[in-house]
């Protein structure tokens, strides 16, 4: 456990692999009829909850001050509440496989907003590496989802919206991470504030009944919030350890873990296209990491 909590490479591992699974628990939940912004509910409220209760029995307490306020609501706008919206939204239109793919966009856009916002400069490897990645993302767009059922271009734009999500909160934990404050407390904070903008939504939408939905599927349930539990604390470790641009690239790992599972256990097939441009994005992502090692190592 303690190589788990130091390592960046096993974190970025295990953290992306506990990604990848909300996408077929997400699916298999949508198809079932329950609403996207409650499924979002569940995974927050779920894994804030198991990490307060954490939290407690240790003896501790989540002290709210304006600015981790502040750091709690942005947060939990930015990388939770929209992207598992959009998610969960997407995903009966396009397939588990499909919005996976979306993940692996993630780590360019990141290191597009590192450079507009002068994190960090670009040299030509890095310029090169982000135009490759958004080439292969235009394939994958044209292919519009599953092999024989294209969907519309709205949700395919929808689903492009996700990395962009991903990519301004993985710059902004990092910019505005709280003193003094660890990753298990950011963690529960963020997500319980999640929890309470899609409870707003939910009722602001009238969806309250679609709660009876939920006891139908209590080992999905039970699943769901176990496994986002567990990636949310060490989501906000691996950002310690690794930083935004690193920890970006858990996408590749969940990515594959919804392809796989969405092929193996709910019968998902995709376009040759749809792989040629997955590979593309790949080789993006291969340049643009190794234009970041050449900087830091100078």
């Amino acid at each position: 456990m303690t190589f788990l909590w130091n390592s960046a490479f096993a974190l970025l591992v295990a953290t992306g692999a506990l990604l990848g699974l909300s996408l077929p628990f997400g699916r298999i939940a949508t198809a079932a009829g329950v609403p996207a912004a409650l499924w979002a509910f569940v995974i927050s409220a779920g894994a804030g909850g198991v990490l307060l209760a954490g939290i407690l029995l240790r003896g501790r307490i989540i002290r709210v001050t304006p600015r981790r306020l502040r750091y709690f609501i942005i947060s939990a706008s930015v990388s939770y509440a929209a992207p598992n919206l959009l998610m969960f939204s997407v995903m009966p239109h396009l397939g588990a496989g499909y919005t996976g793919i979306m993940f692996t966009l993630s780590p360019l856009v990141t290191l597009v907003f590192s450079i507009l916002l002068g994190v960090r400069r670009p040299n030509a490897m890095g310029i090169a590496g982000v135009l490759v990645g958004f080439t292969g993302a235009l394939m994958v767009a044209t292919t519009r989802g599953e092999a024989g059922a294209p969907a519309d271009m709205f949700w395919v734009v929808l689903g492009l919206l996700i990395p962009v999500s991903l990519a301004a909160g993985n710059i902004y934990r990092t910019i505005d991470w709280p003193e003094a404050t660890g990753p298990i407390e950011l963690a529960a904070g963020s997500h319980l504030a999640a929890a309470a903008m899609l409870l707003a939504g939910l009722g602001a939408t009238s969806e309250w009944s679609s709660f009876a939905l939920l006891p139908n599927m209590p080992w999905l349930v039970a699943a769901q919030v176990i496994s986002a539990a567990a990636m949310v604390a060490l989501l906000f470790r691996l950002q310690q350890v690794g930083g935004p641009v690193y920890l970006s690239q858990i996408g590749y790992v969940g990515a594959a873990v919804a392809l796989l599972s969405g092929m193996m256990f709910l019968g998902e097939s995709y376009q040759w296209l749809t792989w040629l441009g997955a590979f593309v994005i790949g080789i993006g992502v291969i340049l643009t990491t190794k234009a970041q090692s050449d900087q830091s190592s100078r």
